[in-house]
């Protein structure tokens, strides 16, 4: 009996500690499991916020680009080119016009008086002004200098057929040319080409100043109307300041005619 009992209790405490040992293993696996979860939940991937969001702002920025939905057009401005390009054409104009002006023979020497007389030497035909140098010895008289003392006949030839009515005589190395007093004539003639000359000179302003406002015109909706009638005023106001500078040179070159 005494055995018997020893046995049943030495059976209850190796259940007990077995049941035990299992309570222990299984708290245990629950703690680690618990701390991996934790672990796992507490360890998160490392982000750069930086590189996110200028992802995030290409890709917005993409699809705005891609629907157009806040792309605004915007209107060149026209005005400063349409402004510009009048105001070249206008001042080529009065260059021009100064050009033929200096053509005309009047009683007084003038060294550009000879600039558009064509000399032919060494079977080339060149500019007088590439060839020689002319200045003014007084109100009456001119010297052309041959760079190549050579061309001196030639020149001479040239300056004689041209419709300057001048006579110019040899003077060393030079050209010696007096300017002739001007017939009644003659000054009528000239005074007749210079006003011809201002009405070319002027026609060839106001159409650089249609062309302009056909330009401003065009562009229709596109230009703002009140940008479109500054822009108008500007360039009447850019034709009357050229005009009047074409009218300036005619009188001026008119009264050098007439008053030798």
């Amino acid at each position: 009996m005494a055995m018997y009992l020893r046995r049943a209790f030495s059976y209850r405490n190796l259940n007990l500690i077995r049941s035990s040992s299992a309570l222990h293993t299984r708290n245990f696996s629950n703690i680690i499991f618990s701390q991996k979860v934790a672990e796992r939940a507490v360890i998160l991937p490392s982000i750069d916020f930086l590189a996110e969001s200028r992802r995030g702002f290409a890709k917005g920025r993409k699809s705005r680009d891609d629907t157009g939905a806040n792309s605004v057009d915007v209107a060149p401005d026209i005005g400063p080119t349409v402004k510009e390009n009048a105001a070249a054409q206008m001042d080529a104009a009065i260059v021009a016009l100064s050009r033929e002006l200096t053509k005309l023979r009047t009683g007084r020497a003038s060294a550009g008086m000879l600039d558009h007389i064509v000399v032919e030497t060494g079977g080339v035909k060149m500019p007088l002004s590439r060839i020689a140098l002319v200045s003014v010895l007084d109100s009456k008289t001119l010297s052309v200098n041959p760079y190549d003392p050579d061309t001196l006949k030639a020149l001479q030839k040239a300056i004689v057929s041209s419709p300057l009515g001048l006579n110019p005589r040899e003077d060393g190395e030079r050209l010696i040319a007096p300017i002739p007093p001007l017939t009644k004539e003659h000054i009528q003639a000239m005074c007749k080409v210079v006003s011809k000359a201002s009405e070319d000179v002027k026609q060839s302003i106001r159409r650089a100043r249609q062309k302009a406002l056909d330009t401003i015109k065009k562009a229709g909706s596109s230009f703002p109307k009140d940008s479109a009638k500054r822009l108008e005023k500007e360039i009447d106001e850019l034709t009357k300041k050229f005009i009047k500078s074409a009218e300036d040179m005619c009188k001026s070159k008119e009264k050098e005619i007439t008053q030798g």
